[in-house]
């Protein structure tokens, strides 16, 4: 006599491999229908560099920043600060920079005025800059320099 029935261990290792096979085939199934639909880099494709992906001028960008910076500066109590670095972030632009300095004076016309230095980090990497804002009659504060250095 022959016995055919089979051991539980078995069939446990059949009940084991049977879905790791099905998902092997499912997945070579959906990758298949990725790699002949074309994916081929090879094939003589040309890239267009006439695309530009930037969306803010320069200009626009610098003017934020520089805003940005004189909203710091004029906003910044100095006897409070004692000579500490003030943070700055502009959303606009996602630039960020540190003021270093700002000393407050009087111009020529009598308004007062704070020099200042700062960095300005930003997607083309890290600058220095030093420039001056003045308070006009109306009370409002106004750039007069904001420089790139070196």
């Amino acid at each position: 006599m022959e016995v055919i029935a089979k051991s539980r261990s078995e069939t446990m290792i059949l009940c084991l491999r049977g879905p790791s096979v099905a998902g092997l085939l499912l997945s070579c199934t959906l990758l298949s229908g990725c790699m002949g639909s074309g994916l081929d880099f090879a094939s003589g494709i040309k890239v267009d560099r006439s695309v530009k992906t930037s969306t803010i001028p320069g200009q626009i960008e610098e003017r934020t920043d520089e805003a940005t910076v004189r909203n710091a500066v004029s906003s910044a109590d100095l006897a409070l600060n004692a000579g500490k670095p003030i943070p700055w972030a502009n959303t606009a632009s996602g630039s960020a920079g540190v003021i270093n300095r700002i000393v407050e004076n009087r111009d020529e016309a009598g308004r007062t005025c704070r020099d200042f230095a700062t960095t300005l980090h930003s997607y083309k990497g890290i600058a220095n800059f030093t420039g001056k804002a003045c308070m006009t009659r109306d009370g409002d504060w106004l750039t007069t320099t904001f420089d790139r250095q070196g």
